[in-house]
């Protein structure tokens, strides 16, 4: 009688330990499907620029340069993105674009790098706002890009994740810079 009665304590025991055990398992997979494989948005922006050509007119410029973007990926898991092409516009008048060439960045990294650039003025309309802006020595931008790729996390699951780009800025034309860059 008293070892049917030990069997059945260690019975019980072993059903507890192995409750325990099932509930911890499941706590640690929510975790871990909560935060680990939660595939976010990477995000894309306009960094800076350096110019090699900086020839302002009063009414007008033709730029040549190098404009450093980046890719801020927070996922768990690598962002390969396919090619794409950054357009920078003054007002609703296309400037310039940029080819942006199919690459990855690594999890929880920001990949910076760097696309040659010719912005020019010839497209603007000679009654534009252009030489009002070029005269106070701040002509504002905008650039505009969209970015398809995935999302691999653990070699495994594959998620596609597209990245807008939507960013303003302005050119000082006295320090030959890229300047109050703002990105959405």
């Amino acid at each position: 009688m008293y070892d049917k009665e030990l069997r059945r304590e260690k019975r019980k025991k072993w059903l507890l330990y192995i409750l325990a055990f099932i509930i911890f398992q499941s706590a640690i997979i929510a975790l871990f499907t909560l935060t680990i494989m939660k595939v976010r948005n990477p995000k894309f922006r306009v960094r800076s620029a350096t110019f090699d050509t900086f020839d302002v007119q009063s009414t007008s410029f033709n730029l040549k340069g190098n404009v450093q973007l980046g890719i801020k990926n927070t996922n768990f898991g690598p962002y390969k993105y396919n090619n794409s092409t950054v357009t920078f516009y003054y007002g609703d008048t296309e400037i310039g674009n940029a080819v942006i060439t199919k690459s990855k960045a690594q999890f929880r990294r920001t990949k910076k790098f760097n696309v040659a650039v010719d912005l020019s003025s010839t497209n603007i309309a000679s009654n534009s706002q252009l030489a009002t802006d070029i005269g106070t020595g701040l002509v504002p931008l905008s650039s505009q890009s969209k970015l398809t790729g995935k999302v691999e996390l653990m070699f495994i699951f594959k998620k596609k994740k597209n990245v807008n780009m939507n960013c303003t800025m302005e050119i000082n034309t006295s320090t030959k810079s890229l300047q109050n860059i703002m990105c959405k």
